[in-house]
């Protein structure tokens, strides 16, 4: 017999073929999927919803390690996978094994019967057939794309639904205003739940605001429910039930404030038992790969004695605001690697990060899924990066004057993928 880990491409495979499109914003098509497994998703143990454009996962990251951190069995659902697939699903804070997966998926496939589903709403369905067969405190699903018509929605109303920041992406889905986005990811408040939002723009907390009125559901927004502040090396979370004084996020960057707040937010008014304690041993503990991560050996030691070398997988430009305040309090300058994925707002991207670079390359990896071409980013710099045209050989080329420096990967989760594969697979040559 194959190995599980072949067999679950095989079935990824063939779920490709059941619809045309790779994503169809509707429910009907895994509603009656579901209804045939038998309804899991209304079996499931209490849950926070989380949307948002950037800082979903970040916000989960920091829920599922405040939960362990309290002694809670946490499900975590949640896309894309970097390196694996099984890195999306987790089933009492445990990576699902690949024997657990392939089963699942199995399941999923024999009920479908062939019939037209799209492949994130599939491995949707299994992601709840485990959850609902396995014991748990809580579970932490996040939004594939947009809010009202995600696979993800289609459960009851959770016991928290969280919004994250917003900015302009997958607009061909979602609207072409940050205004129309934030009303999509609105879609996840329901009657009965309680919301959280962290700092948004006006208008747009207005759109959440309404959304949470309109079902009645009360809104704990950052700035006018709950506070972060800086203090010292960690922060202070100060809400209607006190003040929370705690380290700083393992999670690195301005940005990460906003999304371990919404976390705590989110926890806070859930009725879960969770200690003050277990909230700071949660911000310790977070991790979430490709978000400023620091990387090591072997990439980093193509680098001269005394580099950094950074990676973060942001590709809007949300993400890319949030890198530019990063390379603004950075004591060096940054030299960028940037690989994006076609579709993106390239040129935007570049706009907000190129005035904080201390030079700029392109790259496309042979591997990485839809990258955009070299001579495209380029392009879309005005003229100003250099082809790499790959990561290795950026570095070699940073390198060559033996001067130590910072550097940073960035401009798609995909191309974060291989260069985290990358690292792992020389790891286990060297090993």
């Amino acid at each position: 017999m194959s190995r599980p880990e072949l067999r679950i491409d095989d079935r990824i495979a063939r779920l490709h073929t059941l619809y045309p499109r790779l994503i169809d914003l509707r429910l009907e098509r895994l509603e009656r999927l579901l209804a045939a497994l038998g309804n899991p998703e209304r079996q499931l143990p209490p849950t926070i919803h989380v949307a948002g454009t950037n800082g979903k996962g970040s916000a989960c990251a920091f829920m599922r390690a405040i939960a362990a951190s309290a002694g809670l069995r946490a499900h975590v659902y949640t896309s894309p996978h970097l390196v694996r697939f099984n890195e999306r699903i987790r089933l009492a804070d445990a990576l699902v094994t690949d024997d657990v997966l392939d089963a699942a998926l199995a399941e999923v496939e024999r009920v479908n019967d062939a019939a037209p589903i799209t492949v994130f709403e599939a491995i949707t369905a299994a992601a709840f057939v485990l959850f609902a067969s396995h014991p748990a405190d809580v579970a932490i699903i996040e939004v594939g794309l947009g809010g009202t018509f995600d696979a993800t929605n289609v459960i009851p109303p959770p016991i928290a639904a969280a919004i994250t920041a917003i900015s302009l992406d997958h607009r061909e889905f979602l609207g072409d205003t940050e205004l129309e986005i934030a009303q999509e990811k609105a879609g996840i408040i329901k009657p009965g739940s309680r919301a959280v939002t962290g700092l948004q723009p006006p208008d747009v907390l207005g759109v959440i605001a309404a959304a949470a009125a309109a079902h009645c559901v009360d809104l704990a927004a950052r700035g006018r429910d709950w506070q972060v502040t800086p203090m010292g090396a960690g922060f202070a979370y100060r809400d209607a039930r006190g003040v929370l004084n705690l380290p700083p996020p393992a999670l690195r960057g301005p940005h990460q404030l906003d999304n371990a707040g919404i976390a705590i937010a989110s926890l806070r008014g859930s009725g879960l038992a969770i200690s003050d304690s277990a909230y700071a041993q949660g911000m310790i503990c977070a991790e979430w790969p490709a978000r400023l991560q620091r990387l090591g050996a072997p990439l980093a030691h193509l680098l001269p004695e005394g580099s950094e070398l950074w990676l973060d997988g942001a590709h809007n430009p949300g993400g890319a605001e949030a890198i530019a305040t990063v390379l603004r309090e950075g004591r060096h300058p940054t030299h960028l690697i940037v690989g994006m994925k076609q579709a993106k707002d390239c040129a935007e991207f570049l706009r907000i990060v190129m005035p904080h670079a201390a030079s700029v390359q392109a790259v496309a990896e042979p591997d990485q899924h839809l990258a955009l071409p070299v001579d495209q980013i380029i392009a879309a710099s005005g003229g100003i990066a250099l082809p790499g045209p790959t990561v290795a050989a950026a570095l070699h080329y940073l390198a060559a004057d033996g001067a130590p420096k910072r550097v940073l990967i960035c401009g798609s989760l995909y191309l974060a993928g291989v260069v985290l594969a990358h690292q792992a697979q020389s790891l286990a040559v060297l090993a």
